[in-house]
C-alpha cells in the first residue's frame, strides 16, 4: 500500500512539473509565435 502511495505522489508532481513547463513553453511560444524562430 505505501509503494502504491509512493508512485501515486510521484507521477503526481511529475506530471504537475510536466504540465508547468508545456504551459510555459506554450505561452512563451503562443506569445512570441512570429518571432519564434528568431530566439
Amino acid at each position: 500500500m505505501s509503494n502504491t502511495g509512493i508512485y501515486i505522489i510521484v507521477g503526481i508532481v511529475i506530471l504537475h512539473f510536466v504540465v508547468g513547463i508545456g504551459y510555459l513553453i506554450y505561452k512563451l511560444s503562443g506569445g512570441k509565435k512570429s518571432h519564434k524562430e528568431n530566439n
